[in-house]
């Protein structure tokens, strides 16, 4: 969840591809969650996965707990779980995949793929 953007992916029903879904322009925390809403209800998504942006050493910073601070409200709304997925170096690597325009978008999929991947792994035998 970036200060400005907020990048958007889904999955497919099956739960093995991310794909970018567009962006959402920051105003309020209650605006940005009654967007997210929509889009839970638009998808009827299961889960949401929000990046958590942690420093480049693993610890925590402001953003990190903005962040914290955001989906624990989300998830007081929500009627599904909200999870929170390490987004370190993912804009980095949005941005040698695509154009700059698409970074939010781009790396919003790359964190949910990273979580799909993680299920996926772990469900297996």
């Amino acid at each position: 969840m970036g200060s400005k953007r907020i990048g958007v992916a889904v999955s497919d029903e099956l739960g093995i591809l991310a794909t970018p879904r567009g962006v959402l322009d920051r105003r309020s925390y209650n605006r940005d969650a009654a967007q997210i809403q929509n889009l839970v209800s638009d998808t009827e998504a299961e889960v949401i996965v929000i990046g958590l942006p942690l420093g480049v050493s693993g610890a925590a910073t402001q953003q990190t707990r903005r962040t914290q601070q955001f989906a624990e409200m989300l998830a007081s709304r929500l009627p599904i779980p909200v999870e929170l997925w390490d987004e370190r170096y993912t804009t980095a690597e949005a941005h040698r995949m695509g154009p700059a325009s698409r970074d939010d978008e781009i790396a919003a999929a790359i964190i949910l793929q990273g979580y799909l991947d993680s299920r996926r792994r772990e469900a297996a035998p």
